[in-house]
């Protein structure tokens, strides 16, 4: 491939990642808006964000492959993940129900500095001081944005956080398994898994009488479509972000993730009229430098350990 057509491409898987991060909000807002305008329980919104995942993506890779040529195989590893995704979504989907959309999905944010701790804990990878620095820092920002939330909304405010080391956990899952299946299989075995996990919140938080884990169908046909949308929403963000990094190098495209926080701040003044304030964008700016400092480090980091062995 010549210089100019690379150079192309990793501008379209740019842009695509762009969208991507557009999209992965909307869902977030739906979630909402279903939780405070219609009154569907966050673990009925994402119990139907998993189960219409889940069979959308079986139509799909039933018309990608021949019955006898589809690689539909029990993966435990891949729905441990899923379970995982799930109670994380649904922990995430009930913040949201009660916290600005900005506040959430900022906080949430220190999940690259947890990721980077939990790989040197558990897969032996080194974490310099700088980057250790970094992770306090980070950690610190997320405190700014967390202290006025958890005065308002108490232990719900750290949900957020929950989600965060539930998706790290995820995330270390997938390096210790390698993750050498297609990434669509691996997205259906986690739609498999998060119905898994959800259903079984459902079942215990309905006949408990636990609001926010209780069945509660829509009782509007808008609501419905949003239900729908969740899910497809869901499916559009991530198969983006298959495609984006199948183009360019993650290298690349991984500061991009920080765009969710401007659209998800956009789509939250524009639905909900919510704007942090000036407190909370002081940790907002927090939280993304320490990401990109530390993204950069270990880019440095790597370039030099390539430069040693050539």
């Amino acid at each position: 491939m010549s210089a100019g057509n690379n150079s192309d491409q990793i501008a379209r898987a740019m842009a695509i990642m762009v969208a991507a991060m557009i999209f992965a909000p909307v869902m977030d807002a739906i979630a909402k808006m279903l939780a405070t305008r219609f009154d569907v329980s966050p673990a009925t919104v994402t119990f139907g964000r998993f189960l219409v995942q889940t069979l959308f993506l079986l139509v799909f890779l039933m018309l990608a492959w021949s019955r006898s040529a589809l690689p539909i195989y029990l993966s435990k590893v891949n729905i441990l993940r899923g379970m995982i995704m799930g109670l994380a979504a649904m922990l995430f989907f009930t913040a949201l129900k009660y916290m600005p959309l900005a506040d959430a999905i900022s906080i949430f944010f220190v999940e690259p500095i947890i990721v980077m701790l939990m790989s040197a804990a558990f897969l032996g990878e080194k974490v310099g001081w700088r980057r250790l620095v970094a992770a306090f820092v980070g950690f610190a920002g997320a405190i700014i944005v967390i202290r006025p939330s958890y005065e308002l909304f108490g232990v719900v405010s750290l949900l957020p956080l929950c989600t965060a080391f539930l998706f790290s956990i995820y995330l270390i899952l997938t390096r210790i398994s390698g993750g050498n299946d297609d990434p669509l299989i691996m997205q259906f075995f986690a739609g498999i898994g998060g119905v898994i996990m959800c259903g079984a919140i459902l079942a215990v938080g309905t006949p408990l009488g636990f609001e926010d884990f209780s069945l509660s169908l829509p009782q509007e046909n808008r609501a419905w479509a949003l239900l729908l949308g969740i899910g497809l929403f869901a499916v559009a963000s991530h198969m983006l972000i298959v495609i984006a990094f199948s183009m360019a190098p993650a290298s690349i495209l991984a500061p991009f993730q920080y765009i969710e926080i401007v659209s998800a701040t956009i789509f939250g003044l524009l639905i909900f009229g919510e704007f942090p304030d000036a407190t909370k964008w002081v940790g907002i700016f927090i939280i993304v430098g320490s990401g990109v400092y530390i993204f950069l480090r270990e880019k440095q980091l790597e370039k030099q350990e390539q430069a040693a062995v050539s």
